[in-house]
């Protein structure tokens, strides 16, 4: 009988020496794929200043399009179709404040290389507000023959409407700085899953497919070229049929507008230098349906930047991003907001996700590089001829742009749903009852503007702004479901999502120092007993409780990877 036992007893041994060895062979092919994955140069270091420029330009470049591409959609909205001199004014504006915000973000927000630009997050909004009966374009202005820039009936007509989107945006954004610097994004994101966001954010791109394909469809081909060879190719094989006159000259024949001097003398007229100010439009106005209209967009790009902020962190080597840091990014972003609202962008800012991608390309993560190309935008942002430059992209050009961009953002929501359960017809009912909701209400409200006629102006105003918002409804039914529904945490993937949210790497920087303060604040905040008090800033005594539990040997945090048997094993020997 004793022999048996111990028989046994040998058996389980060599068992769970077996189960060691092929967990410790799992975890040397998980660090060497890690090694792989190991950024080149973290968020601390600094490459040599070439290698600097260069990345700070390919940021620069990575970003062109989606910051262009906001002016040029406004200006619909907005009356200045045939006014170029303005369109490269607002090109100008918004490269120079997502430039600021830049800086601002690294320098004092969370501290990590993450580029700052528009959003399409607030572009819908703005379209719905400025599509409204009292804020639809004259018709004159549609015609170019017919318009004056210069005259002052113009110009009262465009900077009314932007004034009302300014001012909108500014009283929004408090909500975004109120929610950082309070530190209440960590409870709402309690609430806000993958099947809320996935939704909203590709109801960005599908709700503008109507934009894009107004512009592709000015030249199929020359939409169809730019998806093949990018912009810079298409854009000189534009200029040069427009030299030999292969494209016609007449605006009422098809394929005109990918004419590159359809835009006039607008290179000329533009100055050399400009200086964004705010104000520069006039004194704000405030739209109470514009608010709440711009206040849906702020509230998705805040959960789109949490997730930026922990992507960004494992791209470029640095620990997860605590509570302090994303707190002062989310409040930094308002601020960036507010000061885009007051510059005149007609948007506001929020992180670039196209350029956290980058970072896992590039392998570099070092923020001085995202730092030098905010300083490129800010320099980029006062040369009036480039931002005149660029409003003569032809029609066809930017559609194609449109189509690669407003796609990917679409796929990229849809793509949330990879850490839900999607095999679950719970699951399929929220996310197909709220696309699908979201594609048809706001489409009845714009056939039936009647229906919503409450007595009080104000609310439906308020109203028709929200629910011809598709991504406000997408995301309201998905939300609401999401947290009524019954459903398990794994089964709506918010187990998945808090994992990949709060996952280290072993290459990661060891301490979080890397989101102190700069210029020495946390150092001279460290001795104040009240600092631990204030949700954005940083605080020794939290950072000393979390190396005490993360005071572990190599050897011990792996055998807490194995299972419990393992794990018994591996410390008896």
């Amino acid at each position: 009988m004793a022999a048996g036992k111990e028989s046994c007893g040998l058996d389980n041994l060599a068992f769970d020496m077996d189960v060691i060895d092929q967990q410790r062979g799992k975890n040397r092919e998980k660090e060497e794929e890690e090694d792989t994955n190991k950024p080149t140069y973290g968020v601390t270091d600094v490459p040599p200043w070439y290698l600097c420029t260069f990345l700070a330009i390919q940021h620069y470049l990575t970003a062109f399009g989606g910051i262009v591409s906001i002016p040029l959609i406004l200006s619909e909205g907005l009356c200045l179709q045939h006014d170029s001199l303005t369109q490269s004014c607002l090109i100008n504006t918004i490269f120079f404040t997502s430039g600021l915000i830049t800086v601002l973000q690294v320098t004092f927000g969370v501290r990590l290389p993450i580029l700052q630009g528009g959003t399409f997050a607030l572009v819908t909004p703005a379209m719905a507000m400025l599509s409204m009966p009292e804020w639809k374009c004259p018709a004159w202005t549609q015609n170019a023959s017919l318009v004056n820039t210069s005259s002052p009936l113009f110009i009262e007509v465009w900077q009314t409407r932007i004034r009302t989107l300014q001012g909108s945006i500014m009283v929004s954004s408090v909500l975004q700085i109120l929610v950082g610097f309070s530190g209440l994004i960590g409870f709402l994101m309690r609430f806000i899953g993958p099947l809320t966001i996935a939704p909203t954010v590709s109801l960005i791109g599908l709700s503008l497919y109507d934009s894009a394909g107004d512009k592709v469809g000015s030249h199929w081909g020359i939409s169809a070229m730019y998806i093949l060879l990018g912009i810079s190719v298409s854009w000189l094989v534009c200029h040069l049929l427009t030299i030999y006159d292969v494209l016609p000259s007449d605006p009422a024949q098809y394929g005109h507008l990918a004419r590159t001097d359809v835009k006039g003398d607008v290179l000329n007229k533009a100055s050399w230098f400009t200086f964004p100010y705010p104000g520069q439009w006039g004194m704000p106005t405030v739209s109470l349906a514009g608010v709440f209209g711009t206040m849906a967009g702020i509230i998705c790009s805040m959960a789109e930047s949490v997730g930026d902020y922990h992507a960004c962190a494992r791209l470029s080597g640095a620990p997860p991003p605590p509570k302090h840091a994303i707190s002062r990014g989310i409040g930094v972003e308002g601020l960036g907001s507010l000061l885009a609202g007051a510059f005149g962008t007609g948007n506001g800012t929020t992180s670039f996700s196209e350029n956290v991608a980058a970072l896992g390309i590039t392998k570099v993560g070092s923020r001085t590089v995202i730092l030098l190309s905010g300083v490129f935008m800010i320099l980029i942002g006062m040369l009036g001829k480039i931002g005149a430059i660029f409003t003569t992209i032809p029609t066809p050009v930017v559609g194609g742009m449109f189509l690669i961009m407003f796609g990917v953002i679409t796929a990229a929501g849809i793509s949330n749903l990879q850490s839900t359960d999607m095999n679950s017809s719970r699951n399929i009912f929220v996310f197909g009852f709220s696309m699908f909701s979201a594609l048809v209400i706001p489409n009845w409200i714009l056939k039936n503007p009647d229906f919503l006629e409450t007595g009080v102006k104000e609310v439906d105003q308020v109203l028709r702004i929200l629910l011809t918002t598709h991504m406000f409804v997408g995301g309201f039914l998905g939300f609401f479901l999401d947290n009524t529904i019954p459903g398990t945490k794994s089964e709506r993937g918010l187990l998945a999502w808090n994992k990949v949210h709060l996952e280290d790497s072993s290459y990661t920087l060891s301490t979080e120092e890397v989101y102190d303060l700069p210029f020495g604040i946390t150092s001279c905040l460290s001795s104040q007993s009240w600092v631990r008090y204030v949700p954005f800033c940083p605080w020794n005594g939290h950072r000393s409780e979390n190396r005490l539990g993360d005071n572990k040997t190599p050897q011990r945090r792996q055998s807490e990877q194995l299972p419990p048997s393992t794990k018994v094993a591996d410390e008896y020997f």
